[in-house]
């Protein structure tokens, strides 16, 4: 990996120390309309437990807190762990926003214990795609719904690929679109909403 390669991938891909603070800033204010958006796509209801993927600084985890009954977020990076901690930390929030490390491929939950997962600008970091996608389908209740938001050219492969690697870890009528965020360095967002069957 060249120089910059290992600078972005300090800030952004694996945050961690100074830089990957820096990169949270940075996710915080660029990503911050998507998060809202799959937030809103998600329809989150009032008794539901959502695992968001990859938070990374917390806008979104902190936007499923305003609907959901409870809300963890999961990441392997220390620091976006506690930017969560720190955006997430007022006396509502925190007894509804639970964060704990983890990946999309090993969440540490339990079966069925999930009833939306949500991630934003994670899915192109998932080293096994389908371990991440059983995992997912796996906490997830009978009934439950995945929502994904990825840049569209950092995805590794097309959305109708990605939705048919949702649809072989189980999941059922995964459908997905092309979002564009507002913000003139916004790049196309593709966008994909699964289910696990009843």
């Amino acid at each position: 990996m060249s120089s910059l390669g290992q600078v972005l991938d300090r800030a952004f891909g694996h945050p961690r120390g100074p830089l990957g603070r820096l990169g949270g800033v940075v996710m915080a204010r660029s990503n911050a309309a998507t998060e809202r958006k799959v937030v809103s796509v998600a329809k989150l209801g009032v008794e539901e437990t959502v695992l968001v993927v990859g938070p990374g600084p917390g806008v979104g985890l902190e936007a499923a807190a305003e609907r959901a009954r409870l809300v963890i977020g999961i990441d392997p990076s220390h620091e976006m762990l506690e930017l969560c901690r720190r955006r997430c930390a007022d006396e509502v929030r925190a007894e509804t926003v639970l964060l704990r490390s983890g990946t999309a491929a090993r969440t540490g939950l339990d079966d069925e214990s999930t009833d939306v997962v949500l991630s934003v600008n994670n899915v192109h970091l998932w080293e096994d795609r389908s371990a991440a996608f059983s995992e997912l389908h796996r906490v997830l209740r009978p009934g439950g719904r995945i929502v994904l938001s990825g840049h569209e050219k950092w995805l590794p492969v097309s959305r109708h690929d990605l939705a048919a690697e949702a649809e072989t870890a189980g999941f059922t009528d995964a459908q997905t679109w092309t979002w564009q965020p507002p913000g003139p360095l916004a790049g196309r967002a593709v966008q994909l909403r699964a289910w696990r069957a009843r």
